[in-house]
């Protein structure tokens, strides 16, 4: 019976980490003949007039503005706007490559998504599949199947629960049991250690910090000048531990990191269980 491979958990934001832009602006904010500017300032101000939540204030701006231009509120709605959103050279490759290397050298790659975009219009997208769990932002639907409410709201501090379910292995948002059972550290399916974080800007900060302090690696990345700038700004502040261009391709700088991260997660297992090896041979 073969051993089972370790697996690492690679954790994505979506918009500016692998797409380059909101994805609402994809679609759906064109169809309701807005442009994002409109859009985004009429979302800030509702929030801060109301000292409210920016993405519960998102979410219910997305239903009344379907509802006043007609547009279908329906599942299958949101996943064909999905389905227009633009993705970052190289991301649709991005899983297979990154998947063969991590066999290649022993390792079982797992994808998951943690984003405070809509769960719905991700799963429209051509890269759905990769994921083992998607963590995002998702509506309530009645009985025919629209939506009415938000089910589920995904913001910077909400995002670093999903770190500690993907540590646990649990993919129920809903659980609040499981997730706070005393799991010991050694039984838990995947370890800190073995996460690499990929985000963009500020509602990732304390997932990318978390990941890092826990041992684990964080990937500042930068689709533009401006994002660049605060890539940079994050690892000066020592919240990452890399900065790289949102350029997926085989052979570019970020393929090369992961691939280098990889190898090292691969050696401080081999050292762990050298070091627990020779453990067991002191007490015999």
């Amino acid at each position: 019976m073969s051993k089972k491979k370790p697996v690492v958990a690679l954790i994505y934001d979506f918009d500016g980490t692998l797409s380059p832009g909101n994805m609402q602006e994809f679609g759906f904010i064109q169809a309701i003949g807005k442009d994002k500017t409109e859009f985004w300032t009429k979302n800030k101000e509702l929030s801060e007039k109301n000292d409210a939540n920016g993405i519960l204030c998102y979410m219910y701006l997305m239903i009344q503005a379907a509802k006043t231009n007609g547009i279908s509120l329906k599942r299958d709605s949101f996943k064909k706007f999905g389905a227009d959103v633009e993705l970052f050279e190289g991301v649709k490759d991005w899983f297979s490559l990154i998947n063969e290397y991590g066999d290649s050298i022993g390792l079982e790659i797992k994808h998951y998504i943690n984003s405070s975009g809509l769960k719905e219009m991700i799963e429209g997208t051509a890269i759905s599949k990769e994921f083992e769990n998607i963590y995002a932002c998702s509506f309530l639907y009645d009985v025919d199947g629209i939506a009415y409410w938000p089910g589920v709201a995904v913001d910077y501090t909400t995002k670093t629960q999903f770190l500690f379910k993907i540590n646990k292995g649990i993919k129920e948002v809903s659980d609040n049991c499981k997730i706070n059972e005393y799991v010991p550290e050694a039984e838990r399916p995947i370890p800190f250690e073995r996460m690499i974080y990929f985000g963009d800007g500020e509602t990732d900060i304390p997932c990318m910090k978390m990941v890092k302090d826990h041992g684990g690696h964080s990937i500042a990345v930068y689709g533009d000048k401006k994002k660049k700038h605060t890539a940079y700004k994050l690892i000066n502040e020592n919240r990452v531990n890399f900065v790289c261009q949102a350029d997926y391709r085989c052979g570019k700088e970020i393929h090369g990191v992961v691939k280098r991260i990889l190898d090292k997660i691969k050696a401080d297992i081999e050292f762990k269980r050298l070091l627990e090896l020779h453990k067991k041979q002191a007490t015999k």
